[in-house]
């Protein structure tokens, strides 16, 4: 009777997929080949931080209807390990559980945990608190980074390394490091690289990527060079077998289908009718290939990176990912998609269908609705910490969001404030009065003043708009008021600084707000409103100033009156029938107080005036 139940029980273990099936995936001389047959990759990249984990499934089912086989996805150090020695990897950072449903899927993976990411993410995907260890290098051999990279990929090797297709997993292959050919050239540092992956149990294909001007400084002997941003067949081919010995198989790690925006310059989009000849012939030459991005999503709370180029101010970019990718940021299939679906299907073998698209998801409108409960930012402050120069974010432990600088000064003069090395955007204050805006953007620095009689209170309120995320200044990421502030070109020095990283909304509550003072400067307002049913939506912030919105505790990310984008895409998963809660913080009209939300989003605006 005892061997009867066994049985019975792992057979229900067996249909329940308990048991794993082990793969081979190898390197043939110019195909990939998966338990020994030619397998040709046809990979989407969606990154699971931007899409919420209770629509996870249905963005895999949507990549199954275009064609894809196999979907890419980075791994966020920031995001795992938030401040040091505190790894997480619950809830929509359950990378583990994006695999899983994968393979649930039948999609395969491909990983890429390199602990610099770039993906537009703040500081290309390293934690904050890296600028806080004394002499850390990231991407170097400096031995506390090297020390602090080990620890984050074990721990990701033991979340992740099972799930390689060798140990039963869909993992195919792993990344090692990301595009580093455009940062450096030293092949010890990326040897240091792959020995850690293979420390950490990736002990399946590796592989590196990088443009195509940049393999050489790039690839690592030993490992496949793939190749990013480049879909000629017989280049791709040229190249991967130049630093490959004169073999494949051949792989386009990063296929851009258009790209992402930043604030103030216009929406890119790219017709699809520019993509499907270049798709149609690296599919017909038997070339693998990853599109970046197949859904962008959302990048939500903080997240965002910035570029910085000695030919281009500091760029921050928007919430909105949606990259004029085949999927929208909803997570519906484009006029894109479906070009690229029948692509795809000319090449599948004879007699295989894909599935039917799925309908478009159901969209709401709601109606205007007023916040009733507004507090003044300025007035309800946490308790400061006091230093005769201004302290940075890292000095404070602080990772993202806002700061204010508050010191007493002379007045009766007038002259030039300025604030050296701002990092990144600020409101100044005179006795809580607006008195001028300052934009990394724009170079915008100082601004003039004319100082009533007396003793009078300056006020810094500064912003954290996205460490950058691509290229040498990385190594120049801290934020707030990094150098000094001078007036009249003095120094000025006794500060407090007061944190507001807004990473608790209840932190910052109306017990401790001056009500008999009211201010210009951010205010939090909070407000709510019922519905019967639930539907993506977009909330309408064209009247609104700069901020940011939380919905139901969940941060949906950053508007700004420039634009391009002016909507926030508010998942269907995160609303509840009957009463919902919104929360915003505005920097720049305090009085506003209406919200609207729309079916559709706007991602193509801006506004010329706003931009200074």
């Amino acid at each position: 009777m005892k061997k009867n139940i066994l049985l019975i029980i792992c057979l229900c273990f067996s249909l329940n997929g308990f048991t794993q099936q082990k793969h081979t995936f190898q390197l043939g001389n110019n195909d990939f080949l998966l338990d020994g047959k030619t397998f040709q990759i046809i990979s989407g990249e969606i990154h699971y931080p931007r899409v919420p984990k209770e629509a996870w499934r249905d963005r895999m089912k949507m990549a199954k209807a275009m064609g894809l086989n196999t979907i890419g996805t980075y791994v966020f150090w920031n995001l795992h390990e938030p401040q040091k020695g505190k790894f997480d990897f619950s809830g929509n950072n359950n990378i583990a559980e994006f695999v899983k449903i994968a393979k649930e899927e039948g999609l395969w993976v491909i990983l890429r945990p390199s602990p610099y990411v770039c993906a537009e993410w703040e500081f290309g995907g390293y934690p904050y608190w890296l600028q806080t260890e004394n002499g850390l290098v990231v991407r170097s051999k400096e031995s506390q980074y090297l020390e602090e990279y080990r620890k984050y990929i074990n721990e990701v090797g033991k979340q992740l390394a099972p799930l390689q297709v060798n140990h039963g997993g869909n993992v195919l292959m792993v990344q090692v490091e990301n595009e580093y050919g455009s940062y450096a050239a030293d092949k010890e540092y990326l040897d240091i690289n792959r020995k850690m992956f293979i420390e950490a149990g990736f002990d399946g294909l590796l592989y590196t990527c990088d443009p195509e001007a940049d393999i050489k400084g790039g690839y690592l002997s030993g490992l496949l060079p793939a190749i990013n941003g480049q879909d000629n067949p017989q280049r791709v081919k040229a190249m991967i077998d130049k630093y490959h010995n004169g073999k494949g198989p051949y792989f386009i790690a990063e296929w851009y289908p258009a790209w992402f925006d930043w604030w103030g310059t216009p929406h890119h989009t790219v017709p699809a009718e520019k993509y499907t000849g270049k798709l149609d012939s690296v599919l017909a030459a038997g070339i693998s290939i990853n599109m970046y991005m197949f859904h962008g999503g959302t990048t939500r709370a903080f997240m965002n990176g910035a570029n910085y180029k000695d030919i281009s101010p500091y760029e921050p970019q928007i919430s909105s990912y949606d990259y004029d990718a085949p999927l929208d940021e909803a997570g519906n299939a484009t006029e894109k998609f479906r070009q690229f679906r029948a692509v795809i299907e000319k090449h599948l073998p004879k007699g295989k269908k894909l599935p039917a698209i799925p309908i478009a998801k159901t969209t709401i409108t709601i109606a205007p609705f007023k916040l009733t409960s507004s507090l003044s930012l300025l007035n309800a402050l946490p308790t400061s910490v006091k230093n005769e120069k201004p302290l940075t974010f890292e000095d404070l432990k602080q990772d993202y969001g806002y700061m204010l600088y508050r010191t007493k000064i002379a007045g009766g003069r007038k002259g030039l404030l300025q604030v050296k090395q701002l990092r990144d955007y600020a409101l100044v204050f005179i006795n809580q009065k607006s008195v001028g805006v300052l934009d990394r953007r724009t170079l915008l620095d100082s601004v003039e003043l004319e100082l009533p009689d007396g003793e009078v209170q300056l006020d810094i309120f500064v912003e954290n708009m996205g460490r950058i995320n691509f290229g040498k200044y990385l190594l120049e990421n801290k934020k707030g008021i990094t150098e000094k502030v001078l007036f009249a070109g003095k120094e000025i020095n006794n500060w407090e600084m007061f944190s507001m990283p807004f990473n608790n909304l209840t932190a910052l509550s109306a017990k401790n707000a001056q009500t008999n003072k009211l201010s210009e400067g951010p205010s939090i307002q909070k407000g709510t409103f019922n519905i019967t049913k639930v539907g993506d939506t977009y909330l309408d912030m064209t009247d609104w100033g700069k901020g940011v919105v939380w919905l139901n505790g969940h941060n949906l990310g950053k508007y700004w009156s420039i634009g391009p984008q002016q909507t926030l895409y508010v998942p269907k998963e995160w609303l509840k029938v009957g009463k919902n809660e919104v929360v915003v913080l505005e920097l720049l009209k305090p009085q506003q107080n209406v919200l609207k939300a729309r079916n559709k989003p706007i991602l193509d605006k801006v506004n010329l005036s706003l931009i200074k």
